[in-house]
């Protein structure tokens, strides 16, 4: 059947509606599914919470029987497995769906196809992909894992107008505003790990947990309920179990680059030791992707100085830089952006801006490497 307005009308609301899981369903996609019947939407849903029914599940339990020849939108494919939850496609057809308009087909190479042959197979029309690039930007970690076997990566830095992200001393605090952090904490809660360097933690005794109070969103408590994971880089385990990090209680992954035998006992229980050594005597940081993303990672932020943010970035293993700028000039002496020792114009590095706004008093730049640049 071809697709018209109604339908990229529809599948836009089934995206704003998968917004509303963007922290909490983790390591699960943010999925939406509306319900349509004679150009009435007669049921919605989204998939709320990781291990709970998902979107189609949701939006069928409030349409009821008027759910039999009708439409279903939804902003990723059907699953037709089993996995803490039944599969989706069971339901559509138990149902009565007439047919079924998709965004974009599940990324998993092993599942990924059969959802939709599933519903063709039961008698469905089935259409899409519709909105595909909108419904990809919505679950960037989910989509780079499951093609991959990878977390989408992004950093996270704050400079002032000079380009310059701390004073020679170390200190960084506060760049930006109120508003601007409170950005920040919002891109903590949609990550399933933030990573940063033991200088940076132990410079600003950062405790690097989401804060419910500076979120400004509907529900807080539910976005920083399940605390993301903690990575410390520390290669000579130089930490302290007396810094403000292990005043928190949720996970922490100390990763160090030391091979000999390390003491059992002198890290609190929520502490987890790993060894990645890499060739140059620090951490390998590719093989930590790689752990965190078979520990069903998607998305990373990277909250770290010049020196870490430098690395992730010339080894090729950044998506996306947040930059968020102040209004302010901190001098010459102050510490820059990124450590990248580039000594000609012919080694730079292009960057694809894709959005630039304003929030409060500083602005937020968001853009991606162009390594093939």
């Amino acid at each position: 059947m071809p697709l018209d307005d109604k339908d990229f009308a529809y599948m836009a609301r089934a995206l704003r509606l998968a917004e509303k899981g963007m922290y909490t369903t983790m390591p699960n996609p943010r999925v939406g599914c509306v319900v349509v019947l004679a150009d009435q939407v007669i049921g919605e849903g989204w998939h709320e919470v990781a291990g709970q029914p998902h979107a189609e599940v949701n939006a069928l339990s409030v349409a009821g029987e008027h759910a039999k020849g009708a439409t279903a939108y939804v902003s990723l494919e059907p699953c037709s497995h089993t996995g803490k939850t039944g599969p989706c496609c069971d339901a559509l057809i138990k149902a009565g769906i007439r047919r079924v308009v998709f965004g974009m087909e599940d990324p998993n190479p092993e599942v990924g196809g059969m959802g939709l042959m599933k519903l063709r197979e039961a008698g469905l029309q089935v259409d899409g992909p519709v909105m595909e690039e909108e419904c990809r930007a919505l679950n960037p970690g989910f989509t780079r894992r499951m093609e991959r076997q990878l977390p989408f990566v992004r950093v996270k830095s704050a400079m002032s107008l000079d380009g310059r992200t701390a004073m020679a001393s170390g200190e960084s605090k506060w760049i930006t505003a109120p508003q601007a952090r409170a950005d920040v904490q919002r891109l903590r809660a949609r990550s399933c790990a933030i990573v940063s360097g033991v200088n940076t933690v132990l410079s600003d005794n950062a405790a690097l947990t989401v804060r419910p109070a500076e979120l400004n969103i509907d529900n807080p408590e539910s976005a920083a309920e399940k605390q993301p994971l903690r990575v410390i880089l520390d290669s000579t385990l130089r930490l302290t179990t007396s810094c403000e990090l292990m005043s928190a209680h949720s996970p922490i992954l100390l990763v160090h680059a030391q091979t000999g035998a390390l003491p059992a006992d002198s890290w609190p229980d929520h502490v987890e030791l790993l060894s990645l050594p890499g060739a140059d005597g620090r951490i390998d940081l590719r093989k930590l992707l790689q752990e965190l993303a078979r520990r069903q990672c998607n998305e990373v932020l990277v909250e770290a100085g010049a020196t870490v943010a430098g690395s992730f970035l010339r080894k090729g293993l950044l998506d996306e830089l947040i930059v968020y700028m102040a209004p302010k000039l901190m001098g010459s002496e102050a510490r820059p952006l990124f450590e990248l020792p580039l000594q000609s114009m012919a080694a730079q590095l292009p960057l694809f801006i894709t959005d630039v706004r304003a929030v409060g008093q500083d602005w937020r730049i968001t853009a991606r490497p162009d390594f093939d640049g």
